[in-house]
């Protein structure tokens, strides 16, 4: 299931967000198989030859109340059947299934969904990948590490916090995790894999990155601090390969997989570079909430400031059902590879977190490394979401606001760093308790 192409610091591909602009792109108007001249693959978009994800779902209303749960569990899996396609990739709390078809196979697909007036989507399955820049050169600071702590832990005021995430559960879907680093030998991890042929262990070190910044140790013997929610429960879904990529099979089994198992924060460091919203992370955003559950995901490292190239939120951060997190450096300025807002619905950043050369656990003998990218900010903010939900009992959409509402503002564009920089529930003395 993951795709093949190699890549450790790439933003690849997917979908933009109002209603109106949804009407004007020619998949969403019409349940029309993929084609090579619609504008997502103009964008840049990797697509999987012979795999599609099919959307159960109404394109048309993206506030439309879901389809009934009878109908995900009992009737789709029999269409599915019935046209020639398996169910073991479809994912019946989301209502998305993934499948390798046929043109002549997916037309008979959408003619037979719609004799029944069954809201149904095809769009292409596409390859993402975890978003990591290379290390930024040392600048002058706000905020620099000490023996004691990184930065970032610093900026978002975990050092200060009273609350550890504890009774929180945090999925993590990424390159899997490191389960014999020693930091995390007292901790509870469950750890699954999604992609074929691999197992949970991190072959590639980007995902035991963002779980060491999500939910590593705040306290480190002879070391810096480098987690902010110390207690949560790590759930570590490995969804790209060892190479660094995967696809919406892997990423949207991965997220059935959190949402069964009642996971209130689901981190996503990984994306792709197109500007349209992907119908599948919309459906999946909306249900994740509905279920109580809150996705965050990387804005993307697609932009080049400082030459001018400002990028755009790429799928899956552009959903409007998933938070956007963008990238600062020491300084609290946006980084220079750090994507900015698109227009319309779902594009926006939506909150910010450090996210230039972060301190935090790797694989092996090596066991640390400092590296950049909106992949390291996702998981400050993924942490503190877990630190807000235990302080305040709040989930999904209040969750959201929360972190929305909290944020520290800087003195900067909002379509840049949205609500500003992400904030840990304050200490003991500062809530007067």
């Amino acid at each position: 299931m993951a795709g093949t192409v190699l890549s450790t610091h790439s933003f690849g591909n997917g979908f933009c967000g109002s209603s109106s602009e949804l009407e004007d792109d020619p998949i969403s108007k019409e349940s029309t198989m993929f084609t090579p001249e619609v504008p997502f693959l103009r964008s840049g978009a990797i697509a999987i030859p012979g795999r599609y994800v099919l959307v159960f779902d109404s394109p048309e209303h993206l506030d439309s109340p879901p389809m009934g749960i009878r109908t995900l569990t009992e009737d789709v899996p029999q269409i599915l059947e019935s046209q020639g396609y398996g169910v073991t990739e479809y994912f019946p709390r989301l209502g998305i299934a993934v499948v390798s078809s046929e043109n002549d196979q997916l037309d008979e697909f959408q003619a037979r969904c719609a004799s029944e007036r069954m809201p149904a989507r095809v769009v292409p399955e596409m390859v993402y990948y975890a978003l990591t820049d290379q290390p930024v050169a040392p600048l002058p600071t706000t905020y620099e590490d000490t023996d004691k702590f990184t930065w970032g832990l610093q900026a978002v005021r975990a050092t200060d916090s009273k609350y550890t995430g504890a009774g929180i559960k945090v999925a993590v879907l990424d390159t899997g995790f490191d389960l014999a680093h020693p930091d995390f030998v007292e901790r509870t991890v469950v750890s699954k894999s999604f992609v074929d042929g691999e197992d949970a262990q991190d072959g590639h070190g980007h995902g035991t990155h963002c779980i060491g910044t999500s939910c590593g140790p705040r306290t480190v013997a002879d070391g810096r601090g480098y987690g902010v929610a110390s207690g949560a429960e790590i759930y570590a879904g490995k969804v790209l390969g060892s190479n660094g990529s995967g696809s919406d099979a892997t990423i949207l089994a991965g997220i059935d997989w959190a949402l069964e198992n009642e996971c209130q924060v689901i981190s996503m460091s990984l994306g792709a570079d197109v500007q349209q919203v992907h119908p599948p992370y919309v459906t999946a955003g909306r249900r994740a909430l509905e279920l109580g559950s809150l996705i965050i995901a990387a804005a993307g490292n697609n932009a080049q400031r400082s030459q001018g190239n400002p990028g755009f939120v790429g799928a899956p951060a552009n959903s409007p059902y998933i938070m956007a997190v963008g990238a600062l450096d020491n300084t609290l300025n946006i980084a220079d590879f750090s994507a900015r807002t698109l227009p319309g619905r779902g594009g926006q950043v939506d909150t910010s977190g450090p996210g230039v050369n972060i301190y935090s656990s790797w694989p092996g003998a090596e066991r640390y490394n400092t590296i950049s990218g909106t992949s390291m900010a996702t998981p400050h903010v993924a942490g503190i979401a877990a630190l807000l939900a235990e302080a305040t009992g709040f989930r999904a959409r209040e969750l959201w606001a929360e972190l929305v509402q909290e944020g520290r503002r800087l003195e900067l564009f909002s379509v840049d760093v949205g609500s500003g920089l992400t904030q840990a529930p304050p200490p003991a003395e500062d809530t007067g308790a």
